[in-house]
């Protein structure tokens, strides 16, 4: 976001975040992960947010270090300010 200008520092950002457990082969195993962030915006930032949000996914070290072992379902809400 930072380097499309889109501040994220104090509170701009914030995320919530929901683990799907379910037995595999009879082990208990997270296997979905629900992320919804909450960006606070600059007025016609929108698109420049989304562009950044639908590649977050490819910078996130938690998403690439489970890539494979566990499913990521992102979401998130735009505010613009006014």
């Amino acid at each position: 976001m930072e380097a499309r200008q889109i501040p994220t520092f104090p509170s701009k950002l914030t995320g919530s975040f929901k683990g799907i457990i379910e037995a595999v082969d009879g082990v208990l195993r997270i296997t979905k992960i629900e992320c919804h962030y909450e960006l606070v915006i600059p007025q016609g930032k929108r698109e420049a947010a989304e562009r950044a949000l639908n590649v977050f996914e490819k910078g996130c070290p938690v998403a690439q270090t489970l890539k494979g072992c566990v499913q990521f379902d992102h979401q998130w809400t735009i505010e613009e300010e006014e």
